[in-house]
């Protein structure tokens, strides 16, 4: 089949679960790199990190469990990635103000992301408790902002453009 536009042979779009696996994998990816960078920088390492996310689960065992603890928390990390990546892929089409203003709508799902992992998944898993910081959060937020929320915007804006462009075109 042919694309009576371009010429073209006419590609189907993405199936909904493969766009938002990989855009998951993406963001997950994303953000667990800018993790490490900032672990490294800070002379700490990456293996701990991935052992506090374990830890959520797991409890003070994850940080005595050795590599075995990090794999889980790196497989928590993508999950959880996966999970944001979801909800904001369900909700766009339906929220004219995500399509409309992606960058300002990239910055509030981006402080709605840390506000929920960090003032309420943190506190009722097993982590240990940690004190605010108040340029930390800065940090975090900034980060989540530039590896998962911003590029899902973009990621969501683009898979639902070409679904009504394709879903517009004679066949």
């Amino acid at each position: 089949m042919k694309d009576t536009i371009s010429g073209s042979p006419a590609r189907q779009p993405m199936p909904f679960w493969k766009v938002v696996l990989l855009a998951g994998l993406l963001v997950a990816t994303l953000d667990i790199a800018a993790a490490i960078i900032q672990a490294l920088l800070n002379e700490r390492k990456p293996l701990r990190m991935f052992q506090f996310i374990a830890s959520g689960v797991f409890g003070k065992r994850s940080f005595s469990g050795g590599f075995a603890y990090g794999l889980y928390g790196l497989l928590f990390h993508y999950c959880i990635a996966w999970g944001w990546t979801w909800l904001y892929f369900r909700v766009y089409p339906a929220v004219n103000f995500l399509q409309k203003h992606r960058i300002l709508a990239a910055i509030v799902f981006g402080l709605l992301i840390w506000t929920v992992m960090s003032r309420v998944v943190l506190p009722l898993s097993n982590t240990p408790p940690l004190p605010f910081k108040p340029k930390q959060a800065v940090i975090e937020m900034l980060v989540i902002f530039g590896t998962i929320s911003l590029p899902l915007s973009f990621a969501a804006h683009a898979y639902y453009s070409r679904r009504v462009n394709r879903q517009e075109l004679p066949v």
